[in-house]
């Protein structure tokens, strides 16, 4: 199945701890069905000190499942991701508004 998010995505969170939260998706998994989105779902690591880096309790943006996200439009509302063809190229448009989404 094609994917409905891709990095570099403006992504709205549809239910969770981060309910209503706005962020860009940094990676997709499209096999386990998760993505990481930067700023949500947030949980501290503990890393250790290196040469090159200080370490201690640092922020990392933990994956989040897809069907929890939901794309935005130019409205800025969330909005589901359809396919439809455009000459011979398959392009991803915003439901609601009819417009195509760039990647």
């Amino acid at each position: 199945m094609a994917a409905k998010l891709k990095s570099g995505d403006k992504v709205v969170v549809l239910s969770g701890k981060d309910k209503g939260k706005q962020g860009t998706v940094t990676s997709v998994d499209p096999k386990a069905g998760k993505a990481v989105v930067d700023g949500i779902n947030m949980a501290i690591r503990h890393t250790r000190q290196s040469q090159t880096s200080q370490g201690g309790r640092l922020p990392k943006a933990m994956p989040i499942d897809l069907s929890n996200l939901a794309i935005v439009d130019k409205n800025g509302k969330p909005t589901r991701v359809g396919f439809r063809l455009e000459g011979d190229k398959k392009v991803r448009f915003a439901k609601t508004t009819g417009d195509v989404i760039d990647a």
